[in-house]
């Protein structure tokens, strides 16, 4: 499936100490009148697979528009001349855009990726099970639910996946906070016969910059970090693949 994707980055006068939930806000606050941009409407939240998303990288911010959000993206960039987070205000000294046609497709080869965000895969269904498991049931369950994660996505863009994925992880726990709650994220790489747009988000909290991943080329290593891949937050090396 063909995709129309846009990407903004908004460069500051110093880098951003906030994270993508107030830059989510910001957004709201100033365009209120496109309801994609915030996922709210009069009757609630729009509980979709969010067509734009929001992340903060190595201290830069990065809008990701999907279809009908890239080009709502495009039209709003203009009036972006600063970002106001809590109660730090931010002066936009460059604006980077670049819109491309991406592709979201089964593979016949496994194609590797990594989280540059940390990845919400748990809920309160899969929790418990996965905190009473042993190492290898630990992996099988993220395994299941990285699978799961692509399907709901491709099903939140309207595409119906006809074959059986797999995916490989080697992730780590990190502990973060979202909406408030204490909860565990997940880092590091997987490997899965699926094409990923590089930065759209999987899992829990995709529209506040969760999940996000990015294509890499390096050896997947399933017991060492030899030769990985570099995981460096400098934005300007996140995005060559513009």
């Amino acid at each position: 499936m063909k995709l129309k994707v846009a990407r903004l980055v908004l460069q500051t006068d110093r880098p951003l100490a906030e994270g993508a939930a107030k830059l989510r806000g910001f957004f709201g606050r100033k365009f209120p009148e496109h309801p994609i941009l915030h996922h709210h409407v009069s009757e609630g939240y729009l509980y979709v697979y969010p067509k734009v998303q929001y992340k903060v990288i190595g201290g830069t911010a990065l809008v990701l528009g999907v279809e009908e959000g890239a080009d709502i993206l495009k039209q709003v960039m203009g009036g972006i001349d600063e970002l106001v987070l809590g109660r730090e205000r931010y002066e936009v000294i460059k604006k980077i855009y670049a819109e491309e046609t991406s592709v979201i497709s089964p593979t016949r080869d496994l194609r590797r990726y990594r989280f540059l965000t940390p990845w919400l895969a748990l809920n309160s269904r899969n929790y418990e099970k996965y905190r009473g498991a042993n190492w290898r049931e630990k992996k099988s369950i993220i395994n299941s639910v990285l699978v799961g994660n692509i399907l709901s996505m491709c099903k939140g863009l309207g595409f119906v996946v006809e074959k059986k994925l797999e995916a490989h992880t080697k992730i780590e726990e990190q502990a973060v906070e979202y909406k408030g709650v204490r909860m565990i994220g997940l880092t590091g790489e997987f490997e899965v016969n699926f094409l990923i747009p590089d930065f759209f988000g999987l899992g829990k909290g995709v529209s506040q910059g969760y999940g996000a991943v990015k294509s890499f080329v390096k050896e997947f290593i399933k017991g060492g970090d030899k030769n990985r891949s570099s995981r460096s937050s400098d934005l300007s090396q996140n995005l060559a693949m513009f």
